[in-house]
């Protein structure tokens, strides 16, 4: 045998030992979105490769799978949905690169126009990875019919970029959500959902982008995040409960809104929310609570704590006579009742001469009110605030400027 026979004997020897050390060694229950044909060069519809790495990966029969969306690659994504339930008690999402929505409104012709991203019917999901979704907003924002009111063509309902429903036990971090169409992301039908440390970002003049919004869930933390959108930070809809909003920054938006509730007349229940240590900058609202006054039910057990104020149009509002057409709604005999709502330690500027803004039902009033240690000051050096109640009933302690209007 010659030299060069050995060599290349020796050499194919190697390769395939490195194959069998590779294969050894190569997780079974981890899937790559590019082992399934993703590309990952912004051109490519690569949405038929993730529903694939994704059916793999829910359909792996082990406790642990994961899916895993790499760094260094930006997938363009057309609508779709990531059914459950999973085989695997536990499924991971390892989102590390970019996933991008189509530019063109056109690509909904065929699909849901109010979803991009969607996972559904899932019990134990966990999505992290340092990663970005990116909604691609711009030309939904710009056939909007809130900004373009009237006009031939325009949108009402635009995809919001993530969407969980019906899920169970999810836990998402350290993720970066920008551009939405509409609302970034939705909690709708969840039970245990953590979302924490989360960046989401679209310009203040984006129409109806909120940030999060949470409906008929049970047991949602948004701990740690920024969020800066053209809408509310946080909105929490019907039928929410044991709902916690801590550490987070709201910037321009409309603030963390409870409503609004019961557009329809319908009866509703909201109880046990939580907002506590978010800093509000430049944002329209603080801590609002809003309802029609054609609605009915409750709003109960709710506190705002430790909460900042920088140039705010309204820190402290209830509004129960929220219209979406001012003055185009007409009065009603019925109403929401709102009862035990905490103010505690508020501080900061208002832009507005009404910094406490509680315009309750004549028909039912607010009761339970409590301000304790909350101190507002006009943002321009030479304004002065006031309160102003509309059958708001309560008591307060501790320092309260301006001076309360409770009954």
């Amino acid at each position: 045998m010659d030299f060069f026979t050995r060599i290349c004997i020796l050499s194919l020897l190697s390769v395939i030992s490195i194959q069998l050390i590779s294969n050894v060694h190569a997780d079974p229950n981890t899937f790559n979105v590019q082992d399934y044909g993703a590309v990952g060069d912004q051109k490519t519809d690569d949405s038929w490769a993730f529903l694939k790495a994704w059916n793999a990966t829910c359909s792996a029969t082990t406790g642990t799978a994961t899916m895993i969306i790499p760094k260094g690659k930006t997938f363009l994504v057309y609508p779709i949905t990531f059914w459950g339930p999973c085989k695997s008690t536990t499924v991971y999402v390892t989102l590390s690169g970019t996933v991008k929505a189509p530019e063109d409104p056109s690509a909904w012709k065929d699909h849901d126009v109010g979803k991009w991203l969607e996972f559904q019917g899932i019990n134990g999901l966990n999505i992290d990875g340092y990663g970005q979704l990116d909604g691609s907003g711009q030309k939904w924002w710009d056939q909007s019919c809130k900004l373009n009111p009237g006009k031939g063509g325009c949108t009402k309902l635009a995809p919001t970029v993530l969407g969980f429903r019906e899920c169970k036990n999810v836990n998402m971090s350290h993720i970066f959500v920008i551009s939405s169409p509409q609302t970034h992301i939705l909690v709708l039908g969840g039970e245990n959902v953590y979302l924490k440390d989360l960046t989401i970002r679209s310009p203040g003049t984006s129409p109806n982008t909120d940030g999060i919004h949470i409906s008929h869930s049970n047991n949602v933390l948004v701990d740690g995040s920024f969020i800066e959108s053209g809408d509310d930070c946080v909105s929490i809809g019907d039928a929410s409960m044991n709902i916690h909003v801590s550490y987070c920054e709201c910037e321009l938006g409309h603030g963390v809104s409870i409503g609004s509730l019961g557009r329809s007349g319908n009866e509703v229940l909201v109880e046990n929310i939580t907002v506590e240590h978010v800093n509000f900058n430049q944002t329209s609202n603080g801590g609002r609570i809003k309802t029609w006054q054609v609605g009915r039910g409750q709003v109960r057990n709710v506190e705002f704590s430790y909460l900042n104020f920088t140039n705010v149009q309204n820190p402290i509002i209830i509004d129960q006579y929220y219209c979406d057409v001012a003055h185009a709604c007409k009065g009603t005999k019925t109403g929401v009742k709102i009862s035990d709502v905490r103010y505690i330690k508020a501080f900061g500027t208002s832009t507005t001469p009404v910094a406490i803004n509680l315009n309750c039902s004549n028909i039912v009033p607010c009761t339970g009110i409590t301000f304790e240690d909350v101190q507002l000051e006009s943002a321009s050096s030479n304004g002065q605030v006031t309160s102003s109640c509309n059958n708001a009933f309560g008591n307060t302690k501790g320092i309260i400027k301006p001076n309360s209007c409770l009954k």
